[in-house]
């Protein structure tokens, strides 16, 4: 009697990862992969702090927008011309140009007179100061 094998070694142990794998889409080899935008986001007492990586872009190209607790980061990395000189032509090329925007919600609303923003290395920082509690005041009664 022949041993019956059930799943080949080349999908793995679980059958449902190799069909998530199987009919995952894909990326084609002349389609450009979308444009990503990775966050970090920490809280402390007065602020949060939000670190986003957007490699390749200039200071300018990137936009930042606070409305009560909603933050929006748009950018635009341009494609620059390459000039060929002595018959050269380009025979593969993998960056990528576009605009990449990420909008997201904090716990509390932000104080957006006194945000902080700094793009160093590809990475910007945020230093978003919490909004205190609204004044409240003695409503006298007549």
């Amino acid at each position: 009697m022949s041993n019956l094998r059930l799943f080949d070694p080349v999908f793995g142990d679980n059958f449902e990862s190799s069909l998530r794998r199987f009919f995952s889409p894909s990326v084609f080899e002349n389609e450009p992969a979308p444009l990503k935008m990775r966050i970090d986001v920490s809280e402390n007492d007065g602020a949060f702090t939000v670190k986003a990586d957007i490699p390749g872009v200039k200071k300018e190209d990137i936009n930042v927008r606070v409305e009560g607790n909603v933050v929006q980061i748009d950018a635009e990395t341009r494609s620059e011309k390459e000039s060929k000189g002595n018959g050269d032509k380009l025979l593969r090329t993998e960056r990528h140009y576009g605009t990449i925007s990420r909008t997201f919600s904090l716990g509390q609303e932000v104080d957006a007179a006194k945000v902080d923003a700094k793009y160093t290395d590809g990475v910007l920082t945020l230093q978003l100061p919490k909004k205190g509690p609204a004044p409240t005041s003695r409503i006298a009664i007549h």
